[in-house]
């Protein structure tokens, strides 16, 4: 990987730039993303965020959101812009598996490829790489990016601040996950001096679901729970039919396994989800649990010790028996 230093000389001049990010983003991918883009553009650069997918609608809210390309939705002016590009910035992802179609257009691009992310084992695509597992989040990243990296500091605006806040809040959990450290409290305060205005973002961000969505937890918790006390584990199981009956879109499913996590003596959740292509999961774990290992080792996926996902093409019944398997496997660990 090359030297960051050198990277600054390229964003010298202006370029023609995509910001890409990860299959459906969630906050940290479009915070850190947007944050990216109102920083560059200040800078005079040509930027387009293009997605491989679309997002929920409650981070739609985001500073400079309708400038967003998602490439499900227009392919060919997509292709036009990659084609065009002199440097892409991948956020938030380390494998171009994770960016769907998007990952051959790219791989496939003479331009710059820069990666920023904090996930495990990058798969080495990239020429330039910021890169660290002990980031909270992407827009963490960012926001180092552009103080120390670009010492550009006073290049953070409120647009700018908002995005990086938002990716900050919803990847370290509202600011409880043990990657909050005393630092990113001190980028926060920062981001708020910039303009981030905290209790709003985070109303906006938590208190802005359609009613169905909150009809579809209720259900969740009512019907679909599963606790398994001799293994300190629990489990959500939801299928194609229940997404339909409860008109779930982009977002509604997103923290749900987490208050699986919050039951007393818990120390693993998973979400088993019936999706039209493939079966997806989400696991959630406490302490030193390795929820990325069992995603890893089963579902063809990863992610953080903590906070993990993965996919299935077998049926969602072979998926749930799998978990029969796995507990007592991990039982040591689940129950110290």
């Amino acid at each position: 990987m090359s030297d960051l230093a050198r990277l600054k000389e390229l964003l010298v001049e202006p370029k023609h730039i995509v910001i890409t990010t990860h299959h459906k983003p969630d906050g940290d991918a479009m915070g850190s993303s947007l944050g990216l883009f109102n920083y560059l553009s200040q800078k005079g650069h040509f930027v387009r965020v293009i997605t491989p997918s679309d997002y929920p609608s409650f981070l739609q809210w985001l500073p400079n959101n309708p400038e967003v390309i998602i490439y499900t939705e227009k392919p060919e002016e997509s292709k036009e812009f990659i084609a065009k590009a002199d440097i892409i910035f991948c956020l938030d992802f380390n494998s171009l598996s994770r960016i769907n179609e998007l990952g051959d257009l790219v791989r496939d691009s003479k331009a710059i490829k820069v990666m920023i992310d904090h996930h495990l084992e990058p798969e080495g695509f990239d020429d330039f790489r910021h890169w660290t597992i002990n980031a909270c989040s992407t827009a963490q990243l960012i926001y180092d990016f552009i103080v120390t990296i670009m010492d550009e500091k006073d290049l953070i605006n409120k647009d700018v601040a908002t995005c990086l806040y938002t990716g900050i809040m919803t990847d370290s959990g509202s600011f409880r996950f043990p990657t909050t450290t005393a630092e990113v409290h001190r980028i926060v305060a920062e981001l708020i001096n910039a303009g981030a205005e905290n209790s709003k973002i985070h109303q906006l961000v938590y208190d802005n679901f359609a009613e169905n969505r909150l009809r579809f937890l209720g259900h969740c918790l009512l019907n679909k729970l599963e606790v398994f006390p001799e293994y300190n584990a629990a489990i959500i199981v939801i299928r194609k039919e229940e997404l339909e009956k409860y008109h779930v879109s982009t977002g509604d499913t997103e923290g749900i396994v987490n208050y699986a996590l919050s039951i007393n003596g818990i120390r693993l959740a998973a979400m088993i989800i019936e999706r039209p292509d493939k079966v997806k999961l989400s696991l959630r774990s406490t302490g030193d649990f390795p929820a990325n290992e069992i995603c890893k080792k089963y579902f063809n996926g990863g992610g953080h010790r903590n906070a993990a996902g993965g996919s299935s093409d077998d049926s969602i019944d072979v998926v749930r028996e799998k978990f029969n398997t796995i507990f007592p496997e991990y039982k040591t660990l689940l129950i110290q």
